[in-house]
């Protein structure tokens, strides 16, 4: 009521004041639910502050296998999916394609507060699906089954997801909707579609194993525009005339960024031989024509890649197959289904200009 607030006309917070207060406010809350876990024995971790974390958000489709209840959903609609998610909420989900790339983010975090037992900088996997809040007590029945340390839920009922990315501060989002994945790429945020692999493959269960593509990945599509369009012997020739020029970062920079920056805190304790993480460049540029302008890009970053490999055109299958990555980045179609036809789970990066390409043919 406009007359409630009558009693003091000095409580009113100042211009200055005001601008000032949501932060405050965020602040505040998060120091009430830091002591809240403080207090509480528990022997559950309390999740990073999102300012703090590399927060990867998973879809429920790429976390869990959810091929059946699609079907459900698209043959019969909403309501019949809703009422036989309920009715099996006690049945576990399988694993989706993400489900052993999370895994092995939680080694990491595991390995993490050994060293670092206040150190907030590690992952935080949030659950982010257009799924309906009925659907969540399957999602945390199965979540629990597994023990994966999943605390942060954004289901947004049939919505777009897109605007709670922002606002969680999303590092990652991996989805099996790759119009959705479109839209978080277009909004600035590094994010693939998931893609099963055909075969059963035994990952490590405690080195977490990224691989990426180089151009229109890690890099921009500069280069590979010039290939599309006016060929190989021009690529070669353009790459080598700009070989001490850095190529201009792509959408998936920021993740490797991140991920070097964990492997440095393991560095630090003198556990680089042990370390936790590892990081591939899987490309098909070749070595002497196109390499030195990639490796060259990377040192101006100040970043590190553990390995790079350099296939000339080569198929990326067989030597995925040898890395077995819990997760491998490339924005071409083709080299995804090949990936996947050898076993390796592959994300595709809906960027640059290979899409024109494939959407075209």
């Amino acid at each position: 009521a406009p007359g409630a607030m009558s009693g003091s006309g000095s409580e009113e917070p100042q211009p200055n004041q005001a601008a000032e207060d949501p932060q405050q406010e965020a602040e505040q809350d998060w120091a009430a639910a830091k002591a809240f876990y403080d207090n509480v024995v528990t022997q559950r971790v309390r999740p990073p502050k999102p300012q703090n974390a590399i927060t990867v958000a998973v879809s429920s489709r790429a976390l869990f296998n959810l091929v059946e209840e699609r079907k459900i959903y698209e043959e019969h609609g909403l309501e019949k999916y809703v009422e036989y998610q309920q009715n099996n909420e006690n049945v576990i989900l399988k694993p989706g394609p993400a489900f052993y790339f999370v895994k092995a983010l939680e080694h990491v975090n595991a390995r993490l507060l050994e060293l670092y037992p206040d150190d907030e900088e590690r992952f935080d996997i949030v659950l982010m699906t257009n799924n309906h809040a009925q659907v969540g007590v399957r999602l945390i029945n199965s979540i629990n089954h597994y023990g994966l340390t999943i605390e942060r839920f954004c289901m947004t009922g049939g919505e777009s997801p897109i605007g709670y990315l922002t606002a969680y501060l999303t590092n990652l989002y991996l989805s099996a909707d790759s119009d959705k994945v479109q839209e978080a790429i277009e909004a600035g945020i590094a994010s693939a579609t998931m893609f099963t692999a055909n075969k059963d493959v035994v990952y490590s269960d405690t080195q977490l194993r990224v691989a990426f593509d180089g151009d229109a990945v890690i890099f921009s599509d500069e280069s590979e525009q010039i290939f599309k369009e006016q060929g190989l012997d021009r690529f070669f020739e353009h790459e080598q005339l700009n070989e001490n020029k850095p190529l201009a970062q792509g959408p998936l920079k920021g993740f490797l960024e991140d991920l070097g920056k964990l492997q440095k805190k393991f560095y630090a304790r003198n556990e680089r031989l042990n370390c936790p993480i590892r990081t591939y460049l899987v490309t098909a540029r070749s070595a002497a024509s196109s390499g030195a302008r990639v490796l060259k890009t990377l040192r101006s970053w100040g970043l590190e890649i553990d390995e790079a490999l350099f296939l000339a055109g080569a198929p990326k299958g067989p030597i995925l197959v040898k890395i077995r990555p819990h997760i491998f980045f490339d924005d071409q179609m083709y080299h995804i289904e090949g990936a996947q036809k050898l076993g390796t789970t592959a994300a595709h990066v809906p960027y640059g200009i290979a899409q024109k390409y494939s959407k075209s043919t």
